[in-house]
């Protein structure tokens, strides 16, 4: 995709993303929760969310798909957009504010474009193929902490690794890491983007949830290893390259 598609389709995203702002905010803590078939959480919040930036994003680029959490496909599948509307719908439904805005671009299968609003912080991080990666207009990187022994690596929760088949895993990392927090979903994700969480280890994951992490890992100068398992789950590790690789050989054990 061509440098000015990507910067022109940033733009919009973050337009979109500034429309979900508007539904999201003024619902925080009085959303009504209901109960999905596959047992997760939604709220109004969220098909609100996901209805105005479907709107932004299909108005600019007729030409590209849409796949979201709560609304399913639409459009083309050789370039589409991929929504997740609120990531952390368990927090915001409880009144805690560490929930994001999740949309990314995906060319033949491949992020080209990522961004991850947190919309209670007033904190957007976006980046695009060959842009770099930014969080609040300002350039960010991923840390390149080598030394584990102070490392600050996080992880979602607990029951997806073992859903992961990873239980151990999980435990061996507990006993190898003095700092192993649980700084879930893509607030998590956000962190290690920005440098002050070294890595991430997030099992069990949507496609929605993976895709802007993917490229804006890459443009912020670290490594993410994806792993896909049956039923579109995806595992990603991801963050300062040198324990990405460290953290790749205890899950390989």
């Amino acid at each position: 995709m061509k440098p000015e598609t990507l910067q022109a389709a940033a733009r919009v995203a973050c337009r979109a993303s500034d429309a979900a702002r508007g539904e999201i905010l003024p619902r925080f803590r009085t959303a009504l929760v209901e109960t999905k078939s596959d047992g997760s959480p939604v709220t109004e919040a969220d098909l609100a969310a996901e209805t105005v930036m479907r709107e932004i994003l299909r108005a600019a680029f007729p030409e590209f798909g849409v796949i979201g959490e709560e609304f399913g496909s639409e459009g083309p599948t050789n370039v589409q957009w991929i929504l997740d509307p609120i990531d952390g719908t368990i927090a915001y439904s409880r009144g805690i504010p560490l929930y994001s805005t999740l949309i990314a671009l995906v060319e033949e299968g491949e992020p080209v474009l990522g961004l991850i609003d947190l919309p209670a912080l007033d904190e957007r991080i976006v980046g695009w193929e060959g842009g770099g990666c930014r969080l609040n207009d300002r350039p960010i990187s991923v840390s390149t902490r080598t030394d584990s022994s102070e490392a600050l690596i996080a992880h979602g929760d607990a029951y997806c690794f073992e859903l992961a088949g990873q239980r151990e895993a999980y435990l061996a990392m507990a006993a190898r890491y003095p700092l192993f927090r649980g700084y879930t979903d893509a607030f998590g994700h956000a962190q290690v983007l920005a440098g002050g969480v070294d890595a991430m280890v997030d099992m069990d994951l949507n496609p929605w949830d993976a895709a802007a992490t993917q490229i804006l890992t890459k443009e912020a100068g670290g490594r993410c290893v994806t792993r896909e398992r049956p039923g579109n789950k995806l595992d990603l590790v991801f963050g300062s390259p040198a324990l990405v690789e460290e953290l790749m050989e205890i899950l390989d054990q």
